[in-house]
Order: C-alpha cells, then structure tokens, then sequence
C-alpha cells in the first residue's frame, strides 16, 4: 500500500558531455549499467538532488582517463515501485534473498562474490559491490520468474517488478574530527524501468535573486 513513492523527484546524472548533449536531444537515449558492482544493481544512476556530487563523480572519471569532458544532466523522475533501503521491508526483503543464494552457491560449492576495496578508495568503503549487486540482481530475476509463471498459470501476479532502486550510502571519511557524519554521503537513484524517467533538462546556474531584486530598487 506504501510501497509506490508518490510525486517526483529531481536527480543529476554525472556523464560525459556527449552523452549529456545525446539525452538532451534524444531522450530514449537511455544507457543501464550493468556493471557486476553496481550499488544498488543494475539501471541507469541518478544522484537525488545533488549536482554537486554528480559533476564530482564526472570529474573523478576525467582524471582516470574514462571520460573527456564531464558533464551533468538534470532528471524528472517517477520512482514508481521502488526497492527502497530505507524501508525495513525492502532490507528484510534482501536478507531473505541473500539467504538463497547463499544456499545455492554452498550446493554448487562455490564462493559468493565479495564486496571490496578499491586500490584508490583511501577511507576502505568497499566501492566495488560484486555481493550487493549480485543479490539484488539475483532477488530481480526471481520476481520476474514468479511473475512470469503466475500469468502463464492464471493471467495475473499478486507480484510486483520493481521500477526504481533507492539507497542511503555513506562514504568518504568523517565531515570533521571526531563526526558521524560521512563527506560523501548521498542518495543514490538506479532506474530500472526506463518510464520513470519524465525528462532529461539542462541544469540552470543559480543567480543571486535577493542582489537582482534590490539593485532594481
């Protein structure tokens, strides 16, 4: 019953400034990541409210030689049914699911992939999420697979795919000596369902709209 996130939400994507200028001109120009790292699975990734740390992580790409020139693009999005780790339901959710793969990588005598350091990530916060995104993955094919056999069955599923993917991460060392207050802490966006993306806009530099008022007077 309050599992839809209602209204919309304005999010930045860090990009390269070609891709910037393609989702601008050709909104479907819709990219996922499917990276086996990926946060919060896989989908496109949006920075909820938050330019700044969008064209950070832009510019974070620059000087690894993955891009040439960073950008940012601005996003209307519906989060729609949205796995949200907030929700306590969403995160018992994901143990149960982790809890079966675990037993089917056992049964195969396997070891499950790990989340892990990055050589450059100097705070150790485990950035490169193989485990996470394997489960959350892994909990998206089930549903699609129960759905899937619910409306061969009997033409409907009690079930729901979800649209959207929703986190809170914190990353980076502490906001100042002695805080429990991460630097880089953020909300992280992965869409899934590429309906939920309303429109793409290009950000607008802010002006001191007190200043302007009073110069006029």
């Amino acid at each position: 019953m309050y599992n839809s996130r209602p209204g919309l939400v304005i999010a930045f994507h860090g990009c390269e400034a070609d891709t910037c200028d393609a989702l601008l001109t050709n909104p479907d120009f819709i990219k996922r990541s499917e990276k086996p790292y990926d946060w919060l699975g896989h989908g496109m990734y949006f920075w909820e409210n938050n330019i700044d740390r969008a064209f950070e992580w832009a510019k974070n790409k620059k000087s690894r030689g993955e891009i040439r020139t960073p950008a940012v693009i601005g996003a209307v999005l519906d989060l729609g049914y949205c796995f949200d780790l907030t929700d306590s339901r969403f995160i018992s959710m994901i143990k149960m699911h982790h809890s079966k793969l675990s037993q089917i990588y056992k049964k195969l005598r396997e070891e499950l992939p790990q989340n892990k350091d990055s050589k450059t990530d100097q705070y150790k916060d485990k950035i490169l999420r193989e485990l996470d995104c394997k489960v959350i993955e892994f909990m998206h094919d089930q549903i699609t697979n129960w759905v899937a056999a619910d409306i061969q069955l009997k033409g409907y599923s009690e079930y729901r795919i979800f649209d959207s993917a929703r986190g809170v991460f914190t990353e980076g060392g502490p906001a100042y000596t002695g805080a429990g207050i991460a630097e880089k802490t953020h909300i992280q966006l992965s869409i899934r369902n590429p309906n939920c993306i309303k429109g793409f806009f290009l950000p607008r530099q802010e002006i001191d709209f007190l200043k302007s008022s009073l110069s006029k007077n």
